[in-house]
């Protein structure tokens, strides 16, 4: 029997109100209301833990068309020999609400074993379809992004404020260290590199394993400074990243160091604040994977994926430290290096997932660096196991075959 529909409210702080119909868990969700471009990846974005907390809007108006790829038999999701899930950036939704203009209910893909409309529902977080995401979508552009409260039809009303996280990096964070050896055992020693991770997406775990790296993944407060490394690679995550103070203080004596880092996203900022500079709320953000971003000096464009609410303020660049990308629509900062040790950052993400994979090559880059300093020999770009891919290598097919959970 088909479940009766119920309808639904987007209501936002400024009072403004989008009627539709809810799907997903029928209940009331309150959270910072923001946009993504992207016109695919839906499972990916909806797992990425930069959005935990917020309701999301999807500005491609058909949404749920491949359905989610889950084990069919336990609805949980794919997990490789590494404990990464497979087709997403977490291993749970980190999103509040979704917010799509129409809702696919008969997906069609041979992976999928769900419903996004079910997979909601799993996870306990609501969903509203049928209204105007494209007015939706101006009034952020217009007025910034505000927080907002889904409200369905027979729930508990919210409140705008019970939406709010406090530390919403302390809740994606690992709460202990891991370890990933290098996939190839041989005479010569793999980099280690130290993840720092305030929420990191689960392709970034997967882009640096596949690179034959030893691997200490730790937490957002973690001090490195007890740990033997060569390099250090700073996660994304959600939220104000002037909120990881204890992580800014560690980056701070790191960059005393001269062990090569780089950053993505929050990592970005963290590692501007760590050099002396300010960062600000953005008005509305970059979220999608279509955003371009021109490299500083050669006005090289790349398409990026991004996820993020926060900017560097390029006049608060302390000596020694200068712009490396800038965004191409807006001309806000996209990248910071230093010009006197080997540490970079990049706001965007260069691994991407779904993409696109334009700017990968970064992460080569910044591991040629930490084999060069480390006194390392080169390696290939991406090092395969025997048998393997490079599909099956990043995506862990035949793992996800067995359903390895």
């Amino acid at each position: 029997m088909k479940k009766k529909r119920l309808q639904a409210r987007l209501v936002l702080e400024d009072g403004s109100e989008y009627i539709g119909w809810s799907f997903g868990k029928a209940r009331s969700q309150a959270g910072e209301v923001v946009f993504t471009t992207g016109m695919t990846g839906y499972p990916q974005s909806l797992t990425d833990p930069s959005f935990r907390g917020q309701i999301l809007v999807a500005t491609y108006p058909l949404i749920g068309n491949y359905g989610v790829p889950l084990q069919p038999k336990t609805g949980k999701p794919y997990f490789d020999r590494f404990g990464i899930p497979v087709h997403f950036e977490s291993d749970r939704i980190q999103v509040a609400g979704f917010v799509v203009a129409e809702l696919c209910e008969e997906p069609s893909h041979f992976a999928s074993t769900s419903t996004l409309s079910a997979w909601l529902e799993q996870n306990n977080v609501p969903g509203i379809y049928g209204i105007d995401t494209r007015a939706l979508t101006e009034r952020l552009r217009e007025q910034g992004v505000m927080r907002g409260k889904i409200l369905v039809e027979g729930c508990r009303e919210v409140t705008f404020e019970s939406g709010d996280i406090a530390h919403p990096v302390a809740e994606v964070s690992p709460r202990e260290v891991q370890v990933y050896p290098p996939i190839i055992s041989g005479t010569k020693r793999a980099p280690r590199i130290v993840l720092v991770d305030c929420g990191a997406k689960a392709n970034i775990l997967r882009c640096l394993i596949a690179r034959n790296v030893e691997l200490i993944r730790v937490p957002w407060n973690y001090d490195i400074s007890q740990l033997e490394y060569d390099g250090i690679f700073l996660s994304n995550g959600p939220g104000d990243p002037k909120a990881c103070g204890k992580t800014i203080a560690t980056l701070r004596k790191a960059l005393t160091d001269s062990k090569p880092i780089f950053g993505i996203c929050l990592g970005n900022q963290l590692m501007a604040l760590a050099a002396g500079a300010d960062t600000y709320k953005l008005p509305y953000g970059h979220r999608g994977q279509n955003q371009p971003c021109t490299e500083v000096g050669t006005q090289r464009c790349y398409i990026t994926s991004q996820n993020h609410g926060y900017a560097v303020r390029e006049d608060t660049l302390p000596r020694g430290w200068e712009s490396w990308f800038v965004n191409t629509n807006d001309g806000t900062v996209e990248g910071i290096k230093s010009t006197t040790g080997p540490f970079r950052a990049v706001q965007f993400h260069p691994e991407g997932c779904p993409g696109p994979r334009d700017t990968e090559f970064l992460i080569d880059e910044f591991l040629a660096t930490v084999r060069h300093h480390a006194g390392l020999p080169e390696e290939p770009r991406r090092v395969l196991p025997a048998g393997e891919t490079p599909v099956s290598m990043l995506r862990h097919e035949e793992d996800s075959k067995e359903g390895v959970a």
